[in-house]
């Protein structure tokens, strides 16, 4: 009995374990998920100082200036970026003071280097008067002590990172990312730098995957490759299953004499979930779980049915593992009728494109399962449920923005 779309997506979601938590080095975050909201340890700025490279006065001691009356003001302080000093500023003086250095007791203003007689005299000249208060960075003005600034659930960016480096921060918690085997069977399949027999064709499934799983943020730790024999297929599974967190299969998956992976999963203790799901293109994809928690996603060879496989339940348990929340459907006008299935979900690559704030998307016009060159220039996956008649253009449908792609405008 077929699976639905609904059910594989849902049984897959459900047998997931649990993410894990580990520290990461600060220098190691790049890519990862907080596992946990990072607040401040103090105000950020830590305290009040200097915007500009200029000269710190109180306005009430200035007059208006000009080029022709400039105010004048006696130097009575200097201090540097880094500097301890608390010094009051004397009344009816300035101080030379640097970008980053603490505002003396006293001061309000400061007056950019560039509008004054400039550093090193007993005397500055300044002017062109800022407004009262100009230029200078209050404690706590960016972010309060106590206040979150980064939340449990976002994908560290460098932004982040520089975040986490100002407050002093070493390490935080994230999420652990699950390794993955990528397993790929057949005997046609040929590696690249081969010479291809009359019947062989050279592999390619290896590589989108590996690709695809990298746009997911997963490494693959290893790529495996079988002939198809039941004991070649089973030495390389047993090896992927004791290497990752999450197997990875293509081909050997469907009903021919030949395809050994579903039979040799079972003899390693593997607990199918499904096999078989309504769906088109990728009917037989198989779902499964070792007694420990580890995941076995069982592809079709075909590479678009590989895709589209991987995508619709390989991506979204990749993301759960990493503390990610999975991004909803989006929904977008048809540019031109959708060929929908009568019996089955269908899934087809799409180019999705934004216009007067509007989503609108099309096919790429190749749809069989075996033509890798449909994916080409898509951006998108668009599905529909079983239907009678196509969906017809300026009809409203779901899809999905690939991770590696952009919309269009």
């Amino acid at each position: 009995m077929l699976t639905s779309v609904d059910d594989a997506r849902r049984i897959v979601m459900e047998s997931l374990p649990l993410p894990l938590f580990e520290e990461c080095l600060l220098g190691d975050l790049q890519g990862r998920v907080l596992a946990a909201d990072v607040t401040a340890p103090f105000p950020m700025p830590r305290f009040t100082n200097s915007a500009m490279d200029g000269f710190a006065f109180r306005m009430a001691d200035a007059a208006v200036g000009s080029s022709y009356t400039p105010v004048r003001l006696p130097v009575s302080l200097r201090i540097p970026a880094g500097s301890n000093s608390a010094a009051a500023l004397p009344p009816g003086s300035a101080a030379e003071i640097m970008t980053g250095a603490p505002m003396p007791d006293g001061s309000d203003t400061v007056v950019p280097f560039e509008n004054t007689s400039g550093f090193g005299a007993s005397e500055v000249e300044i002017y062109r008067l800022p407004k009262a208060g100009a230029n200078v960075r209050h404690r706590g003005e960016e972010v309060a002590m106590g206040q979150r600034v980064l939340e449990a659930g976002w994908r560290i960016s460098p932004a982040e990172i520089a975040v986490l480096a100002s407050f002093g921060v070493e390490s935080v918690p994230v999420w652990c990312r699950p390794s993955v085997a990528l397993v790929v069977v057949g005997d046609e399949l040929q590696r690249q730098g081969g010479t291809l027999t009359e019947a062989s064709i050279y592999d390619s499934n290896s590589h989108m995957l590996r690709a695809a799983c990298r746009s997911a943020g997963i490494d693959p730790v290893i790529v495996l490759y079988a002939e198809d024999d039941p004991a070649a297929v089973r030495k390389v599974l047993a090896t992927a299953l004791a290497t990752a967190d999450v197997t990875v299969t293509s081909g050997g998956i469907s009903t021919g004499a030949y395809d050994f992976v579903q039979a040799e999963l079972a003899q390693l203790g593997i607990e199918k979930k499904f096999w078989t799901v309504s769906q088109k293109p990728g009917k037989p994809f198989y779902f499964g779980c070792s007694p420990g928690g580890k995941a076995v996603f069982a592809l079709p060879g075909n590479p678009v049915s590989a895709l589209v496989c991987f995508m619709e339940y390989c991506v979204p348990a990749l993301m759960k593992m990493q503390g990610l929340t999975l991004p909803a459907k989006l929904q977008a006008t048809l540019d031109a009728p959708f060929p929908a299935d009568r019996k089955r979900y269908r899934f087809l690559p799409g180019v999705l494109r934004e216009e007067g704030g509007r989503l609108f998307c099309r096919t790429t016009g190749l749809m069989e399962s075996h033509m890798a060159t449909s994916f080409v220039g898509a951006n998108c996956i668009i599905e529909s449920p079983p239907l009678d008649t196509p969906v017809p253009e300026g009809e409203t449908i779901a899809c999905s923005l690939l991770p590696w792609a952009s919309l269009r405008s």
